[in-house]
């Protein structure tokens, strides 16, 4: 009997409260399927693929209904309820899903949506881990070079990058250089496709076109500097940290907004410092 997974077995006893399956009629470990569940017309003999999971009395038990989500699957699940030891996800079953706090990889409430995947924990149970989906997500994705996408982030790798689900279902990551500081895990982002890798990742960015992004990233700087009372305390010079902590941008694009404000004369460059004219 596969935990968390479907799988065709056999009606080997028909009773009031439904019927038992098996691997074959003569097995000793047999499974209920209530009654409720059962289709119209089965008889001993039929065959019936079915989800095995764990009711509320912790045994094991089958459904014809279709959870939101398999063994070795992933899926966006929403919180219903959250405790000391964890959170219960609604997967479509009578009984939640249990997300232990070990497997989070962020606090969650009630009412957010997050992105799991299910395993069968040491005491044979059905678990939800927020951990370990980068390898589980597809690499098969219709979406090309200069596409939009809608993706949920799952995972900062810091010197790698932000790594994103796209639909949810294919892997993707915006690179480590792009400011991602005001994300967090679980927010669904809007994104450009910027290139397929040969293994079929999808590399993707929320920034616009340059032109257009030098031009928010020149206000971004000049807002930093009027919160300096109009004297930015370091210039195009200070180390990558230092610029990305103060303004959230990498030094490249760090720089081309200070050419721009320069070269708009609304700013003067000195030698420790960057001044509002």
């Amino acid at each position: 009997m596969k935990l968390g997974e479907y799988q065709e077995l056999i009606v080997v006893k028909q009773v009031d409260f439904g019927v038992y399956l098996a691997h074959e009629p003569e097995a000793q470990v047999r499974v209920l399927l209530p009654g409720k569940q059962v289709p119209a017309g089965t008889a001993v003999g039929d065959r019936l693929e079915v989800f095995l999971y764990r009711d509320s009395r912790d045994r094991l038990i089958a459904t014809t209904n279709r959870p939101g989500l398999t063994v070795g699957e992933v899926a966006a699940l929403g919180v219903v309820a959250t405790g000391e030891i964890g959170a219960f996800l609604d997967w479509g079953l009578e009984k939640n899903l249990f997300l232990p706090y070990k497997e989070m990889t962020r606090k969650v409430e009630a009412g957010d949506e997050v992105l799991v995947t299910l395993y069968v924990d040491k005491s044979q149970r059905l678990c939800a881990s927020m951990k370990k989906l980068y390898h589980l997500l597809r690499t098969d994705s219709p979406y090309q070079e200069g596409d939009m996408v809608h993706g949920r982030v799952y995972e900062f790798g810091h010197d790698f990058g932000t790594f994103v689900a796209v639909d949810d279902l294919y892997s993707a990551m915006i690179p480590a250089s792009e400011d991602c500081s005001m994300l967090k895990i679980g927010d669904v982002i809007e994104a450009k496709v910027t290139g397929v890798k040969p293994d079929g990742k999808l590399d993707i960015t929320r920034r616009e076109k340059a032109y257009i992004q030098m031009d928010a990233d020149a206000e971004k700087v000049m807002s930093v500097i009027e919160s300096y009372a109009g004297v930015l305390p370091f210039t195009d010079k200070a180390s990558p940290e230092v610029i990305r902590r103060e303004t959230g941008l990498s030094k490249n694009a760090f720089k081309r907004a200070v050419g721009r404000l320069y070269k708009e004369r609304r700013v003067e460059l000195r030698e420790q410092c960057i001044r509002k004219i």
